[in-house]
């Protein structure tokens, strides 16, 4: 389980969308050719494809950047391109999702391409359309002009090396020198064999095959590996290697340190662009200073949202924000979040057309009274928020005597009920304005009120939502309890 799960989580909410993050890489644009496959061609033993969609995608470091920007950040891309149709759609492509560019075009080099044909969900054939001939020294120049144009400026680089010529070692050198001068973190995630030429990186991420190639090591012993692997932290002069293990998850290796998060149990439809995932994810915890064991969980986690789409799709905010809604659920402090946090999770909710059920009350003394409507209410929904009223707004409604219990033990007994989603606090006499503010789809009450006495009912059937009234457990109440301590 990772620690610190709620700062994580406002890290996530509220941090990652003022980080500016750089890649530089080898970009591609990725076709794909969806259809069904009914026989088999009289011409060639191969199966005939009938093609009924086509979609293209941000490929190569353009994914990476993708990922990043759809996690919040803002994001720059630099690369090779070939000034051709190609590039023109995948910078319409990265503009709509708000992904600046600037790309060197070469003579006679076109833009990477990579067009899949999928027979149902099963990839039948690929075809690249790419030239990897040593491009101009002018080109790299221009390049590597742009990639250090306003530097100081980003929180982390990326360098994403598919081995398709941007990634020189003097392209390397030039990005890590100047960004380790600025404090500034760079990643790597290698496809060349000789790690050498990204010496001084924070962090390189191959994967075990890579870290195999690269430490000249054909034992599939994981100690081994990793012992090796340590040897070359001095020389590369990085400071831990971040190896993704496939099944077996991902794991950090440091001097003096071995940390294996394990991989998340998904069905896997297509491993196209984990990495990438993966590197987002770290690049966007080290801009953000979060704790590296909870940055590879956090990673390891994204990654197994991907490999369960098909093609080269980036992981969302809200996918990660979700997934990590089990591990909050077993955190009650987690689950009490102040208003505008709240907001985000309900767009996240919703976004996976999860039904939302609000009730409200001021929980002094919980009984079973409460407990039933709690649990009655969570029924009626997917996502159950529960209002509670201040310290404040009880004295005002109760008398000063009361609450027995402080809003802040209150909201935690609360939230470590299994039914309960999230607790947020509210000053005023009545919810009224949570209850505008968060819209949920069902509101609910006990049966001592009726519809035209509960608060925010008529607002929640004007946009289609529903008022529900559960009976209360005779002689259970929080007075009645307070007079007999009192007896």
């Amino acid at each position: 389980m990772i620690e610190h799960l709620s700062e994580l989580t406002r890290e996530i909410e509220h941090i990652w969308a003022s980080k500016r993050l750089l890649v530089i890489g080898d970009v591609m644009l990725d076709k794909y050719v969806f259809g069904e496959v009914g026989r088999i061609s009289p011409e060639a033993p191969v199966p005939v494809v009938r093609s009924t969609h086509q979609t293209i995608q941000p490929g190569g470091a353009a994914n990476v950047a993708m990922n990043l920007s759809r996690l919040g950040a803002q994001t720059h891309l630099v690369g090779f391109a070939g000034n051709d149709e190609d590039q023109a759609q995948l910078e319409r492509c990265l503009r709509s999702n708000g992904i600046s560019s600037s790309f060197v075009s070469s003579e006679g080099f076109p833009t990477i391409t990579k067009q899949r044909i999928l027979g149902g969900w099963q990839q039948m054939l690929r075809l690249d359309n790419e030239r990897l001939d040593v491009r101009p020294k002018d080109d790299y120049d221009r390049l590597i002009g742009r990639a250090l144009e306003g530097l100081s400026g980003f929180d982390a680089v990326v360098l994403s090396d598919y081995a398709k010529g941007v990634l020189t070692e003097e392209v390397c050198q030039q990005v890590i020198c100047a960004a380790r001068s600025r404090g500034i973190p760079v990643l790597v995630d290698p496809k060349n064999a000789d790690f050498l030429r990204y010496r001084g990186a924070t962090t390189i991420c191959p994967n075990i095959r890579e870290l195999s190639i690269a430490a000249r090591l054909e034992s599939r012993d994981l100690k081994t590996l990793f012992d090796v692997a340590e040897s070359m932290i001095p020389t590369l002069e990085i400071g831990f290697f971040t190896v993704t293990m496939s099944e077996r998850g991902i794991a950090l290796v440091r001097p003096g340190q071995r940390f294996i998060a394990p991989a998340v149990a998904r069905q896997v439809f297509d491993v196209s662009g984990a990495g990438d995932t993966v590197v987002a994810v770290l690049a966007l915890c080290l801009a953000s200073k979060v704790e590296t064991s909870a940055a590879m969980e956090l990673a390891n986690l994204a990654a197994g949202i991907v490999v369960a789409k098909v093609g080269t799709v980036p992981v969302e905010k809200h996918e990660l924000l979700a997934a990590l809604s089990p591990q909050m659920a077993l955190n009650a402090a987690d689950k009490v979040v102040a208003l505008p946090e709240l907001l985000v999770r309900i767009a996240q909710w919703k976004a996976h057309s999860e039904r939302i059920v609000f009730t409200n009350g001021c929980f002094d003394l919980l009984h079973v009274g409460h407990l039933t409507v709690l649990e009655e209410a969570r029924r009626f929904g997917d996502r159950l928020i529960v209002a509670i009223n201040s310290d404040a707004s009880v004295r005002a409604l109760k008398g000063p005597s009361r609450p027995i219990v402080s809003e802040a033990e209150r909201g935690r007994v609360l939230a470590a009920l299994a039914a309960v989603d999230a607790v947020v606090v509210f000053d005023d006499p009545t919810p009224l304005e949570l209850v505008l503010a968060t819209r949920p789809d069902v509101i609910v009450k006990g049966g001592d009120y009726d519809v035209t006495t509960v608060v925010g009912a008529q607002e929640v059937l004007s946009w289609g939502g529903q008022v529900k009234l559960v009976p209360v457990v005779e002689g259970r109440s929080t007075s009645r309890l307070i007079d007999k301590s009192r007896a």
